[in-house]
């Protein structure tokens, strides 16, 4: 519990800025409110990580800038589109950054990454995997089914995330605790 309890507040704390607009898109607040609502959280949260002097994770300043870019297009044109066209991008960038090895750890205790760093490899894999097939499910539905991606984007990107980090963490949870207990066993001497 405790390990799901330290990943889900940065994982939280790098979404913010979606959870805020897709909430406000699903509860129809319209793309413009939730365009701008969306930005400015995501700026405070490169703003609040800056202020306390911490390092800025990639995630997140990908996140701000195509936030950035989208919104100002959206903004500037009046074409909702650029906002529905963004996740996609966004989508694509961050399963490129996620085929890095090693992106995961930030949301290991350092004391488990010993013990199940391999494990965090292969599930960056799968969560870049998800991003892509997330880029190409996004588009379908804001091209052919535009009414229906206010509900889409508002429900699937969140609920595909969550349930890949249960069982991220279930996996690895069980996997570290094998491997502890195997060590245990192999700890103990013969008689």
């Amino acid at each position: 519990m405790r390990t799901l309890l330290y990943a889900l507040g940065p994982m939280l704390f790098d979404s913010l800025g979606i959870i805020v607009f897709a909430v406000l898109l699903a509860a129809g607040a319209g793309i413009v409110p939730a365009t701008i609502a969306g930005t400015v959280v995501a700026i405070g949260v490169v703003g609040y990580e800056l202020g306390r002097g911490h390092r800025v994770a990639a995630l997140q300043w990908i996140s701000l800038a195509s936030v950035l870019l989208t919104a100002a297009a959206t903004l500037l044109t009046g074409d909702p589109r650029f906002v529905m066209a963004k996740p996609t991008i966004v989508y694509l960038i961050v399963g490129t950054v996620m085929l890095r090895r090693g992106w995961l750890n930030r949301y290991i205790p350092p004391a488990q990454l010993a013990l199940v760093g391999d494990v965090m490899d292969r599930f960056g894999m799968i969560w870049s995997a998800m991003m892509f097939a997330s880029a190409a499910l996004n588009l379908i539905v804001a091209l052919l089914f535009t009414a229906w991606w206010p509900l889409f984007i508002g429900v699937f990107p969140l609920a595909s995330k969550f349930g890949l980090f249960a069982i991220h963490v279930a996996t690895v949870h069980v996997i570290g605790q094998a491997r502890l207990r195997r060590r245990a066993g192999e700890l103990q001497p013969a008689e």
